[in-house]
């Protein structure tokens, strides 16, 4: 079974989202901003989830983890929680 090891910044907005975006396209650190900003638990280790399987996770952020380009941050992705950036790290 597949499995894949990301991490991810939450926020209330789409606007504070993709200004966080732009701060990491200008080379800012992603472990930094997701203490700093990130709404989820895991903003205590960097944005940080660990290793998964598909559907542990919501849709959405399945189909950006388990489809899209890994090492790119993707986003601003909508769900229940709020809009996240996704940085999957690996994918097997």
């Amino acid at each position: 079974m597949a499995k894949a090891c990301a991490r991810h910044i939450l926020v209330k907005t789409k606007e504070e989202a993709e200004t966080i975006k732009r701060q990491l396209a200008g080379g800012a650190d992603f472990a930094s901003l997701a203490k700093k900003h990130s709404l989820c638990n895991s903003a205590k280790k960097g944005g940080d989830l660990g290793e998964f399987g598909p559907g542990k996770m919501l849709k959405a952020f399945d189909n950006v983890v388990f489809k899209k380009p890994v090492l790119t941050v993707h986003g601003p992705v909508k769900t229940k929680f709020g809009f996240h950036l996704i940085e999957t790290i690996y994918r097997t």
